[in-house]
């Protein structure tokens, strides 16, 4: 391994586009079909932010053009981290619900009760790509309406909050793409409304894009609502809400808990926010460029290159650069390292212009390249541009977990768009001690990029490890977190034996110093305000097993039997288990057991308790705070909030993108 001063930062973006194809969630026709697409009538998502997690409920009316009965199939992306928790669908005045079971015996009882001419449903998950809804009959010339409720922990950067409800397809699914026609539009009435309570002062909330449609309440102090509503839309572009919280914020724990029962264990969520007064760094740099000119950036890769070739003009005297490419394998477009010289740069920028795209894409072989010849003495940066859907030379993700081993590297990656690998990304940033983080087409780019370029110029946390004490706590988020970026904020879940109180340290290092931060509170004995907590604790469980599967640290079917027993237990939409919906009459006659009705009446009633509530406030290091300073923020430590060469590059790059998949929609 590489030692020395060496920090490689590789800014994984992956667009969001494969090939031509812009499309968005939506019913699905097998292509060749005789009959007429079934229709989107209405759809409506309400979404509640509250303690540190979100809640989707989408409403969807189907409507069924034909003279025959028909099987609706709705194709849906899937949000990062979400527990797909309930399904419903309400036939005339009838409410028919779902249970998880294990996905080939549901996928038999759903088919079996379709083809008796039952009322059914099915919800299942396509990889990391989508979540598919199956409905059977959508009757002749007749309406059928469903709802599907899910969770997700929402993650505060640099005091910056962000929410996306994800519509627009990724176009990676080749296979899916060739056998289905998808029908996006919505017919009649497409709306959000959304609410956040946030515990700690808002500064400043935004709908990005949708400045004109939304209207947006502070209905109190910290609680807004936003509502959004459209008519005769197409769902292929994603809804983001940012919300800013005011400046100089302690650094602070915060925890939500759920134990109902004194004789079991229970449950937590704990927000780790630390105040850290992380320097910045200022010294020369090297910028390897690694493109991606695989078939898949057919149009968009002269408009990305134009954006890359901008920011090279832009460097520092002392910085360097090079430029590798790959398709099928990766070449050097320039031979090595070359000063940012005005005369290298303008020899760049004609050799990024004549790039044409296609053939495979051989991400490993372009990764491998920038990660050669590198200097220890210097801080290097990889930029790399890719969809990350890998399909030529290596493509185990155990491969490139060994690759990221080989040297000493910091990996920031930003997945751009829905449907994008994120877990080989995921895989290749735990190699590494870094992280990645999902960027919509939708975004505020210019924001998403200069919180993550805080992260590349800053001082970082090395060795970080959390350590809890004084009560048992177990299967937990891994005590080991590595680095911790400016303005990073850790999620960690896990289950405690019982109430009492805890002592919470990070131990890490900092410009060669160790250093501690402690602090001690209570975990409670008896709350039973979110019990929303435990599904995201396993769902938490689930992704930390497939992580050591994809890295060649857990067998296949170990991984796969942990998963299973999981999602029965917790009733998740997983790989492996599928959610049907049957008549109480038919989950009677099957025997099967109505664990997720049973969990989703303690949902639904807690809900009801805090929609009528204040948010709480949930830290709990009041007394004995565990950092002295303020958590960063957005706009960082004074300065003027110029954008350096890298962001302005990324800028570009991006906005170019977007303003192409714009023109392709018009």
């Amino acid at each position: 391994m590489l030692k020395g001063k060496l920090g490689i930062w590789i800014l994984g973006i992956v667009t969001l586009l494969g090939g031509n194809r812009v499309e968005g969630a939506g019913n699905l026709t097998p292509r060749g079909s005789d009959h007429a697409p079934i229709q989107i009538l209405n759809h409506h998502v309400n979404v509640t932010i509250n303690n540190g997690f979100a809640q989707t409920e989408v409403i969807q009316t189907f409507y069924n053009p034909n003279g025959v009965d028909l099987e609706a199939i709705y194709s849906f992306p899937l949000p990062k981290s979400a527990s797909l928790s309930e399904m419903t669908i309400y036939v005339g005045e009838l409410e028919i619900e779902g249970e998880v079971l294990e996905k080939e015996e549901a996928t038999r009882i759903y088919e079996e009760e379709r083809d008796q001419g039952g009322n059914a449903g099915l919800a299942s998950k396509n990889g990391y790509q989508t979540f598919e809804f199956a409905v059977s009959p959508v009757p002749a010339q007749d309406e059928t309406r469903i709802r599907f409720v899910y969770y997700q922990p929402l993650e505060i950067d640099t005091g910056v909050g962000r929410y996306i409800y994800p519509l627009e397809e990724g176009g990676t699914d080749d296979l899916a793409a060739s056998f289905w026609i998808p029908n996006e539009k919505v017919e009649g009435n497409f709306s959000v409304n959304l609410e956040l309570k946030s515990a700690w002062p808002v500064a400043d909330v935004r709908v990005p894009g949708f400045e004109a449609d939304a209207q947006i309440t502070e209905t109190a102090k910290d609680h807004y609502q936003v509502k959004l509503e459209q008519q005769g839309v197409s769902l292929n572009r994603d809804f983001v809400f940012y919300y800013r919280l005011q400046d100089d914020l302690p650094g602070r724990v915060e925890l939500v808990a759920y134990r109902a029962d004194e004789n079991k264990p229970g449950t937590f969520m704990m927000v780790v926010t630390p105040g850290l007064d992380l320097q910045p760094l200022n010294r020369g740099a090297d910028y390897t460029f690694v493109l991606d000119v695989s078939g898949s950036m057919e149009g968009k890769i002269h408009t990305l290159a134009e954006g890359v070739v901008q920011g090279l003009g832009e460097l520092n005297p002392d910085d360097r650069f090079r430029i590798i490419t790959f398709n099928n394998r990766a070449r050097h477009l320039t031979r090595g390292w070359l000063p940012a010289t005005s005369d290298n740069v303008h020899v760049a920028i004609g050799f990024v212009k004549s790039l044409k795209p296609g053939g495979g894409t051989n991400l490993y072989d372009g990764l491998s390249m920038g990660l050669e010849d590198l200097d220890d003495d210097r801080a290097s940066s990889i930029v790399l541009i890719t969809d990350a859907v890998t399909n030529t030379g290596v493509v185990d993700p155990k491969e490139f977990h060994r690759l990221m081993q080989k040297v000493d590297v910091r990996v920031f990656s930003f997945l751009m768009g829905n449907n994008a690998n994120w877990p080989l990304m995921r895989t290749i940033t735990d190699a590494s001690g870094g992280f990645w983080k999902p960027v919509s087409n939708s975004d505020d780019i210019i924001g998403e990029i200069l919180l993550a370029k805080s992260k590349i110029t800053h001082e970082s946390l090395h060795h970080a490890q959390i350590k809890v004490s004084g009560v048992k706590v177990f299967d937990a988020t891994d005590e080991m977190i590595g680095k911790i970026y400016r303005g990073q904020q850790l999620v960690l879940f896990g289950r405690y034996e019982r109430g009492g109180k805890a002592n919470l340290s990070l131990d890490a290092r900092l410009t060669g110093e160790d250093k501690t931060y402690s602090t001690s509170f209570d975990f409670p004995d008896i709350d039973t305000d979110n019990p929303e907590i435990e599904r995201l604790w396993a769902l938490n469980r689930i992704e930390t097993v497939e992580a050591k599967r994809d890295a060649g640290f857990l067998p296949e079917n170990e991984a796969r039997q942990a998963i299973v027993d999981m999602g029965l237990a917790y009733q998740l939409v997983t790989d492996h288990t599928s959610m049907v919906v049957l008549s109480d009459e038919s989950f009677s006659k099957r025997g099967i057991d109505r664990r997720n009705q049973r969990r989703t009446v303690l949902e639904r009633q807690a809900q009801a308790v805090r929609s009528s509530q204040a948010p709480s406030n949930r830290r709990v290091d009041h007394s004995s705070p565990m950092f002295k300073h303020r958590a960063p923020r957005a706009g960082g430590r004074g300065g003027s909030g110029a954008i350096d060469p890298l962001t302005g590059t990324m800028a570009i790059a991006l906005a170019g993108w977007a303003f192409a998949i714009r023109r392709r929609r018009r």
